[in-house]
């Protein structure tokens, strides 16, 4: 597996905090021949997992139609300690004996809302999320824009000292075909670094995972994900589809905002990436979409298009502008209207909002651009 505008848009996803218990489905094929290596694996593995914190209790099932397919269910206190655990370098290790036993996996997780035991029937404290909402700390499916687009990006470390040469591979592959069937297009990828972080935003039109399956397949980009794995900081098997659902979670970084207008002109694609105070980074992120829903709005604003993704204090803002940002760093940064002062309130460290404390942290900010760009057309 691997990740890689416009008519007038608003496209915004607004986290709603919820509580109550957690309910989480995960579905495995096991490969033939595995079944008691899985069984035991799982013996193992249930008794660690019942002493994670905010665990209640969990199940495993096998398919009356086709033994290949089992289900294990768990159900947590909350989504918070299950997410804590399962992002965990614990959690990892404690998977492992199930790597070479399952051949798929997919995961959903449900809140709790109402129980029937008997004749007894509760609701719990859960609030019911409307469409397009998702819980805070559970990035949810990307869903298309208005435009069609889904918008989707990940964020991986490479070792220190590596930059250069991952810049170099992940620089040098070949463009997929656009068109993957009747209904998904590939349409841009664009992939930055600040030190040695990567960020590789994805633009879809039509399902996200059909495309990234598709990509996945491209041998030239296969060949490239192969070359970087040593220079990564985390280590992955993109063989192993327990490695990689572990690799393409930790690395997601959901688009949260995204705001665009009609505006002529030649457009450069820029990305910053945000000195966050801990803990701020969702009000960073709504206080950067009200600025950017301004500034796409005002003729005169060099912004043409403006993408935040965001998860915890990781805040990346990828933006289309008219002209150099270093004409106009206050709007290239999302500092030109009236949340300006909230959004420097918001930053770790002392920024200004001076023409010279602008050009400074336009520089801490920005991100060097890799490569950008759109698939190959048929």
């Amino acid at each position: 597996m691997t990740l890689l505008s416009t008519a007038e848009e608003t496209a915004t996803t607004v986290d709603r905090p919820t509580t109550g218990r957690l309910r989480v489905v995960l579905m495995l094929d096991v490969h033939d021949g595995a079944q008691d290596r899985f069984l035991e694996a799982y013996e193992l593995l249930r008794y660690q997992v019942s002493a994670v914190p905010g665990h209640v209790s969990d199940q495993l099932c096998q398919s009356i139609d086709d033994p290949s397919r089992w289900l294990i269910t768990s159900e947590w206190e909350s989504a918070e300690p299950f997410l804590a655990w399962v992002d965990s370098p614990a959690h990892r290790e404690m998977v492992k004996p199930m790597h070479g036993c399952v051949s798929d996996t997919r995961s959903l997780r449900y809140s709790v809302l109402r129980e029937t035991r008997g004749a007894t029937a509760t609701d719990t404290t859960a609030t019911p999320l409307r469409p397009g909402e998702h819980h805070p700390a559970v990035p949810g499916t990307p869903r298309p824009g208005p435009d069609g687009v889904v918008r989707h990006a990940l964020s991986f470390t490479v070792k220190p000292g590596a930059e250069a040469k991952a810049a170099e591979l992940l620089s040098g592959y070949r463009s997929p075909q656009a068109r993957v069937d009747d209904t998904t297009r590939l349409l841009r990828t664009s992939l930055f670094m600040h030190g040695n972080r990567v960020v590789r935003c994805v633009e879809v039109a039509g399902d996200l995972p059909t495309a990234l399956r598709h990509v996945a397949r491209q041998p030239g980009v296969r060949a490239v994900e192969e070359a970087i794995n040593p220079y990564l900081e985390e280590d992955r098997d993109l063989d192993d589809p327990m490695s990689a659902r572990d690799f393409f979670q930790r690395a997601a970084l959901p688009a949260v905002h995204h705001h665009a207008a009609l505006k002529t002109g030649p457009v450069q694609r820029h990305a910053y990436l945000y000195p966050v105070r801990p803990g701020t980074g969702a009000v960073l992120a709504e206080l950067l979409s009200e600025e950017d829903e301004h500034a796409v709005a005002d003729p005169g604003s060099p912004l043409v298009r403006a993408t935040l993704y965001r998860y915890e204090d990781l805040v990346v803002r990828l933006v289309d502008l008219l002209g150099d940002p270093a004409a106009d760093p206050a709007a290239a940064l999302g500092l030109a209207g009236p949340r300006s002062a909230a959004v420097l309130g918001k930053l770790a460290g002392p920024a200004e909002r001076t023409p010279d404390g602008l050009r400074r942290l336009l520089a801490e900010c920005a991100m060097t651009l890799v490569t950008d760009r759109s698939s190959a057309e048929d």
